[in-house]
């Protein structure tokens, strides 16, 4: 198990990576899913900190897990049509 457990930091790298290159996309779509990415590394990160008692690497990955649900939260209200009528037509 511990060598299951010490293999998951690559995929956790992979996932940010990709979740960081669509995180860059203007394109509200792939930013989701780029947010999305992030939160699935932010546990494998949190498994594989707890595993290795790296405390400090939690309390990141918590504190940038919040982060990404602001961020999925922010992209989900831009990519919503306003409902605000244009003042001063």
């Amino acid at each position: 198990m511990d060598d299951l457990i010490d293999f998951l930091q690559w995929p956790a790298m992979l996932v940010t990576l990709l979740g960081c290159w669509w995180l860059a996309s203007s394109h509200a779509g792939k930013r989701m899913l780029g947010f999305w990415c992030m939160v699935a590394s932010n546990a494998l990160w949190i498994i594989w900190g707890w595993h290795d008692e790296a405390y400090a690497l939690i309390t990141l990955q918590v504190g940038l897990l919040a982060l990404n649900i602001r961020g999925i939260v922010k992209n989900e209200h831009a990519a919503a049509p306003s409902d605000r009528v244009p003042s001063g037509s």
